[in-house]
Protein backbone atom coordinates (compact mmCIF):
# COMPACT_ATOMS: atom_id res chain seq x y z
CA UNK A 1 0.00 0.00 0.00
CA UNK A 2 2.63 2.90 -1.27
CA UNK A 3 -0.16 4.75 -1.99
CA UNK A 4 -1.51 5.08 1.88
CA UNK A 5 2.10 5.32 3.14
CA UNK A 6 2.62 8.78 0.72
CA UNK A 7 -0.75 9.85 2.08
CA UNK A 8 0.43 9.52 5.48
CA UNK A 9 3.43 10.91 5.40
CA UNK A 10 2.06 13.97 3.40
CA UNK A 11 -0.97 14.12 6.07
CA UNK A 12 1.68 14.34 8.82
CA UNK A 13 4.06 16.95 7.52
CA UNK A 14 0.61 19.08 7.60
CA UNK A 15 -0.93 17.92 10.57
CA UNK A 16 -1.40 19.17 14.47
CA UNK A 17 -2.77 18.66 17.63
CA UNK A 18 -4.84 20.70 20.29
CA UNK A 19 -1.60 22.99 20.39
CA UNK A 20 -2.22 26.31 18.00
CA UNK A 21 -5.82 25.52 17.52
CA UNK A 22 -8.09 29.28 16.91
CA UNK A 23 -11.23 27.31 16.52
CA UNK A 24 -13.43 27.37 20.02
CA UNK A 25 -15.94 24.67 17.93
CA UNK A 26 -13.00 22.52 16.59
CA UNK A 27 -10.50 22.52 19.74
CA UNK A 28 -13.57 21.31 21.68
CA UNK A 29 -14.47 18.38 19.23
CA UNK A 30 -10.70 17.59 19.51
CA UNK A 31 -10.01 17.77 22.91
CA UNK A 32 -13.55 16.00 23.90
CA UNK A 33 -14.36 13.62 21.45
CA UNK A 34 -11.46 12.92 19.16
CA UNK A 35 -8.71 12.65 21.65
CA UNK A 36 -11.16 11.33 24.43
CA UNK A 37 -9.61 7.77 26.05
CA UNK A 38 -12.14 7.16 28.42
CA UNK A 39 -14.41 3.90 28.18
CA UNK A 40 -18.16 3.79 27.37
CA UNK A 41 -20.62 0.92 28.91
CA UNK A 42 -21.03 0.60 24.95
CA UNK A 43 -18.06 -0.09 23.84
CA UNK A 44 -18.08 -3.62 26.05
CA UNK A 45 -21.03 -5.30 23.91
CA UNK A 46 -20.26 -4.31 20.71
CA UNK A 47 -16.42 -5.40 20.81
CA UNK A 48 -18.15 -9.01 22.28
CA UNK A 49 -19.97 -9.16 19.03
CA UNK A 50 -17.18 -8.46 17.41
CA UNK A 51 -15.14 -11.62 19.02
CA UNK A 52 -18.35 -13.81 17.88
CA UNK A 53 -17.73 -12.72 14.01
CA UNK A 54 -13.74 -13.04 14.61
CA UNK A 55 -14.31 -16.69 15.65
CA UNK A 56 -17.30 -17.37 13.51
CA UNK A 57 -17.05 -20.60 11.59
CA UNK A 58 -19.01 -19.56 8.80
CA UNK A 59 -19.05 -18.40 5.39
CA UNK A 60 -21.12 -16.49 2.89
CA UNK A 61 -21.53 -15.29 -0.99
CA UNK A 62 -21.44 -11.45 -1.16
CA UNK A 63 -22.24 -9.18 -3.65
CA UNK A 64 -19.82 -6.09 -4.11
CA UNK A 65 -21.11 -2.58 -5.62
CA UNK A 66 -17.74 -0.59 -4.30
CA UNK A 67 -14.31 -0.20 -5.29
CA UNK A 68 -13.73 -3.97 -4.07
CA UNK A 69 -11.05 -4.96 -1.27
CA UNK A 70 -7.35 -4.39 -0.75
CA UNK A 71 -6.59 -7.84 0.32
CA UNK A 72 -8.22 -8.95 -3.22
CA UNK A 73 -10.75 -11.70 -1.62
CA UNK A 74 -13.30 -13.40 -3.92
CA UNK A 75 -17.45 -13.56 -3.73
CA UNK A 76 -17.27 -16.19 -1.40
CA UNK A 77 -15.83 -14.93 2.62
CA UNK A 78 -15.56 -16.65 5.97
CA UNK A 79 -17.25 -14.25 8.17
CA UNK A 80 -14.25 -13.77 10.25
CA UNK A 81 -12.19 -12.97 7.05
CA UNK A 82 -14.81 -9.62 6.74
CA UNK A 83 -14.72 -8.67 10.57
CA UNK A 84 -10.99 -8.89 10.84
CA UNK A 85 -10.34 -7.26 6.98
CA UNK A 86 -13.55 -4.96 6.11
CA UNK A 87 -15.29 -4.02 9.61
CA UNK A 88 -13.69 -0.66 11.06
CA UNK A 89 -11.56 -1.43 13.73
CA UNK A 90 -12.53 -0.34 17.24
CA UNK A 91 -10.67 2.95 17.69
CA UNK A 92 -12.49 4.02 14.68
CA UNK A 93 -15.96 2.75 15.20
CA UNK A 94 -16.25 4.27 18.90
CA UNK A 95 -14.88 7.57 17.43
CA UNK A 96 -18.00 7.06 15.27
CA UNK A 97 -19.92 6.39 18.79
CA UNK A 98 -18.38 9.28 20.39
CA UNK A 99 -19.32 11.42 17.65
CA UNK A 100 -22.86 10.60 17.68
CA UNK A 101 -23.24 10.58 21.76
CA UNK A 102 -21.61 14.20 20.85
CA UNK A 103 -23.92 16.02 18.90
CA UNK A 104 -27.20 13.94 19.69
CA UNK A 105 -28.16 13.35 15.92
CA UNK A 106 -32.21 12.17 16.28
CA UNK A 107 -31.68 10.77 11.95
CA UNK A 108 -28.64 9.05 11.15
CA UNK A 109 -27.57 7.39 7.68
CA UNK A 110 -24.71 5.05 7.33
CA UNK A 111 -23.93 4.17 3.50
CA UNK A 112 -22.22 0.61 4.14
CA UNK A 113 -23.31 -1.58 6.85
CA UNK A 114 -20.73 -4.69 6.43
CA UNK A 115 -21.27 -6.64 9.57
CA UNK A 116 -23.32 -3.88 11.28
CA UNK A 117 -20.45 -3.64 13.99
CA UNK A 118 -20.08 0.34 13.40
CA UNK A 119 -23.76 0.37 12.93
CA UNK A 120 -24.64 -0.98 16.23
CA UNK A 121 -21.68 1.47 17.68
CA UNK A 122 -23.72 4.64 16.45
CA UNK A 123 -27.15 3.63 17.46
CA UNK A 124 -25.72 2.34 21.11
CA UNK A 125 -24.80 6.36 21.54
CA UNK A 126 -29.04 7.03 21.93
CA UNK A 127 -31.57 4.70 22.01
CA UNK A 128 -33.52 7.56 20.88
CA UNK A 129 -31.75 8.02 17.26
CA UNK A 130 -32.91 6.46 14.32
CA UNK A 131 -30.20 5.13 12.14
CA UNK A 132 -30.85 3.87 8.34
CA UNK A 133 -28.52 2.39 7.26
CA UNK A 134 -27.34 0.51 3.56
CA UNK A 135 -26.01 -2.81 2.21
CA UNK A 136 -25.79 -3.98 -0.79
CA UNK A 137 -25.07 -7.21 -0.23
CA UNK A 138 -28.14 -9.48 1.35
CA UNK A 139 -26.38 -12.28 3.24
CA UNK A 140 -23.89 -9.55 4.48
CA UNK A 141 -27.18 -7.55 5.49
CA UNK A 142 -28.34 -10.96 7.05
CA UNK A 143 -25.09 -11.07 9.43
CA UNK A 144 -25.93 -7.43 10.27
CA UNK A 145 -29.22 -8.16 11.35
CA UNK A 146 -27.81 -11.03 13.54
CA UNK A 147 -25.44 -7.73 14.98
CA UNK A 148 -28.93 -5.85 15.83
CA UNK A 149 -31.01 -8.63 17.62
CA UNK A 150 -27.82 -9.97 19.16
CA UNK A 151 -27.42 -6.59 20.87
CA UNK A 152 -31.04 -5.57 21.21
CA UNK A 153 -31.03 -2.35 19.50
CA UNK A 154 -34.11 -1.65 18.06
CA UNK A 155 -33.07 1.68 16.79
CA UNK A 156 -32.00 0.29 13.32
CA UNK A 157 -33.40 0.36 9.76
CA UNK A 158 -31.56 -1.69 7.32
CA UNK A 159 -32.22 -1.28 3.24
CA UNK A 160 -30.50 -4.02 1.10
CA UNK A 161 -30.05 -3.32 -2.36
CA UNK A 162 -27.38 -1.61 -4.34
CA UNK A 163 -27.02 1.82 -2.72
CA UNK A 164 -27.53 3.75 -6.30
CA UNK A 165 -31.04 2.28 -6.61
CA UNK A 166 -31.98 2.62 -2.70
CA UNK A 167 -30.76 5.87 -1.17
CA UNK A 168 -32.50 8.30 -3.47
CA UNK A 169 -36.41 6.75 -2.34
CA UNK A 170 -35.05 6.12 1.22
CA UNK A 171 -33.45 10.26 1.36
CA UNK A 172 -37.18 11.19 -0.06
CA UNK A 173 -38.76 8.87 2.50
CA UNK A 174 -37.12 10.75 5.34
CA UNK A 175 -39.60 12.72 8.02
CA UNK A 176 -36.72 14.71 8.82
CA UNK A 177 -33.29 16.27 7.99
CA UNK A 178 -30.18 14.17 8.29
CA UNK A 179 -27.77 15.32 11.26
CA UNK A 180 -25.83 12.54 11.10
CA UNK A 181 -24.55 10.49 7.90
CA UNK A 182 -21.49 7.93 7.61
CA UNK A 183 -20.19 7.38 3.93
CA UNK A 184 -18.36 4.32 3.83
CA UNK A 185 -20.43 2.73 0.83
CA UNK A 186 -18.57 3.32 -2.67
CA UNK A 187 -14.63 4.28 -2.59
CA UNK A 188 -14.78 5.33 -6.05
CA UNK A 189 -14.46 9.45 -6.98
CA UNK A 190 -17.91 9.47 -8.90
CA UNK A 191 -20.46 7.32 -6.62
CA UNK A 192 -19.06 9.40 -3.94
CA UNK A 193 -19.78 12.78 -4.88
CA UNK A 194 -23.17 11.21 -6.24
CA UNK A 195 -23.88 10.42 -2.63
CA UNK A 196 -23.10 13.16 -0.87
CA UNK A 197 -24.58 15.76 -3.35
CA UNK A 198 -27.81 13.33 -2.93
CA UNK A 199 -27.53 13.70 0.72
CA UNK A 200 -26.30 17.31 0.80
CA UNK A 201 -30.34 18.16 -0.15
CA UNK A 202 -31.56 17.02 2.90
CA UNK A 203 -29.16 18.50 5.21
CA UNK A 204 -29.16 20.90 7.96
CA UNK A 205 -26.37 23.72 9.24
CA UNK A 206 -26.17 21.64 12.06
CA UNK A 207 -25.88 18.29 10.18
CA UNK A 208 -22.18 16.31 10.59
CA UNK A 209 -21.02 14.44 7.74
CA UNK A 210 -18.64 11.50 8.22
CA UNK A 211 -16.25 10.38 5.33
CA UNK A 212 -14.26 6.89 5.59
CA UNK A 213 -11.11 6.04 3.80
CA UNK A 214 -10.52 9.54 2.39
CA UNK A 215 -6.34 8.61 1.98
CA UNK A 216 -7.74 5.06 0.78
CA UNK A 217 -6.99 6.08 -2.53
CA UNK A 218 -6.44 8.82 -5.62
CA UNK A 219 -10.09 8.51 -6.61
CA UNK A 220 -10.68 9.08 -2.81
CA UNK A 221 -8.27 12.22 -2.24
CA UNK A 222 -9.63 13.96 -5.35
CA UNK A 223 -13.49 13.12 -4.12
CA UNK A 224 -12.40 14.36 -0.38
CA UNK A 225 -10.98 17.52 -2.11
CA UNK A 226 -13.77 18.25 -3.83
CA UNK A 227 -16.26 17.76 -0.88
CA UNK A 228 -13.76 20.38 0.91
CA UNK A 229 -14.37 23.01 -1.85
CA UNK A 230 -18.05 22.91 -2.13
CA UNK A 231 -19.61 25.71 -1.61
CA UNK A 232 -21.88 24.76 1.28
CA UNK A 233 -19.21 23.30 3.38
CA UNK A 234 -17.39 26.02 5.59
CA UNK A 235 -15.50 23.52 8.40
CA UNK A 236 -13.81 20.11 7.72
CA UNK A 237 -11.53 18.17 9.61
CA UNK A 238 -9.31 15.99 8.72
CA UNK A 239 -8.18 13.00 10.63
CA UNK A 240 -6.46 10.91 7.95
CA UNK A 241 -8.80 7.81 8.51
CA UNK A 242 -12.10 9.45 8.40
CA UNK A 243 -12.76 13.29 7.09
CA UNK A 244 -15.49 15.25 9.03
CA UNK A 245 -17.44 17.88 7.50
CA UNK A 246 -19.58 20.62 8.88
CA UNK A 247 -21.89 23.21 7.09
CA UNK A 248 -21.78 26.14 10.07
CA UNK A 249 -23.10 29.26 8.66
CA UNK A 250 -21.60 32.28 9.60
CA UNK A 251 -17.82 31.68 9.88
CA UNK A 252 -15.26 31.40 7.15
CA UNK A 253 -14.18 28.67 5.53
CA UNK A 254 -11.96 26.78 7.19
CA UNK A 255 -10.34 23.15 6.71
CA UNK A 256 -8.21 21.50 9.65
CA UNK A 257 -5.68 18.70 9.36
CA UNK A 258 -5.26 16.81 13.16
CA UNK A 259 -3.84 13.81 14.48
CA UNK A 260 -5.56 11.32 16.10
Amino acid sequence: MLFQLLAYLRFWLRSGNAHGLHSPFVFGLYTSVVRHTGLYKAYAAVEARRQQLLSSPGSISVTDFGAGSHTGAGRQRRVTDIARTAAKPPHLAQLLFRLANYFRPATILELGTSLGLTTAYLASADSRSRVVTFEGCPNVAGVARETFAALQLRNIDIIEGNIDHTLAPALAALPAPIDFAFFDGNHRYEPTLRYFEQCLAHRADHSVFVFDDIHWSEDMERAWETIKAHPEVTLTVDLFYIGLVFFRKNQPKQHFYLRT
